[in-house]
């Protein structure tokens, strides 16, 4: 099967990662998505990731107990990284040759973030994953995954979560919710479907770049994507 993409930013929740335990990180989660992430990366795809700290702190979340917002962000950068170098070490178990690049100066943890050093080991055909959001706070790691795939010259963003697509309203709580195969920006916005944050959404609009919504735990998902097959919900 021939790829339709050649290089792809995967935005991947915290959230995701933690699985049935509610909390932290589960291996079974990371070692599942390593193995799809390395049949993608068989087909000759260029892929880089960002992933978010929800399972362990949410800077936002943080404001409402207490925390100065600016702190509270700069922790939820720090949980990125967690989950990043969990994920490298989940794909490098796999025999994927994977690099944590950091959005603030963090070595020995991570190699520090430049547009170039990551285009080049994604060239080579390496896995680079993008941690500590865009460095700085009140940014979202959705907003960091826009502005990451739209520097790095991605051809889509692919925004991997638990639900298969986007919908009239949350399908885990409306049974009757309809989902989308398609959808435009503008009607993304004008239906308030919440797609992504408004920034990280604004940043797709201006330049162009397709968002897929889709379910990264069904296993097979994250190919079936980039050799064509009509899989979660598209805007553009």
């Amino acid at each position: 099967m021939k790829p339709i993409y050649n290089r792809v930013l995967l935005k991947l929740s915290g959230e995701s990662l933690q699985g049935d335990s509610g909390y932290g990180i589960s291996p079974d989660v990371l070692n599942t998505y390593a193995a799809q992430i390395k049949e993608v990366l068989n087909l000759g795809v260029q892929v880089g990731i960002v992933i978010g700290g929800g399972n362990i702190f949410r800077g936002l979340s943080g404001v409402n107990k207490g925390f100065d917002r600016v702190k509270g962000d700069h922790m939820g950068m720090l949980a990125t990284v967690i989950n990043s170098i969990g994920m490298q070490c989940a794909l490098e178990g796999a025999g994927v040759d994977a690099h944590t690049l950091t959005s603030v100066f963090m070595e020995p943890i991570g190699e520090s973030y430049s547009k170039n050093k990551a285009i080049d080991y994604m060239k080579q055909g390496r896995v680079v994953i993008i941690a500590g959001g865009t460095g700085n706070p009140f940014f979202s790691t959705d907003t960091a995954s826009a502005l990451r795939a739209v520097e790095l010259e991605a051809d889509v963003l692919l925004k991997g979560t638990r639900v298969d697509g986007v919908y009239t309203a949350d399908p885990e709580k409306d049974k009757t919710a309809q989902k989308y195969d398609t959808l435009t920006f503008d009607e993304a916005l004008t239906r308030n479907l919440r797609v992504m944050d408004l920034t990280a959404f604004a940043l797709c609009k201006e330049n162009s770049l397709p968002v897929i919504v889709f379910d990264m735990n069904n296993e097979g998902n994250f190919k079936k994507i980039v050799t064509g097959n009509n899989v979660g919900t598209i805007v553009r």
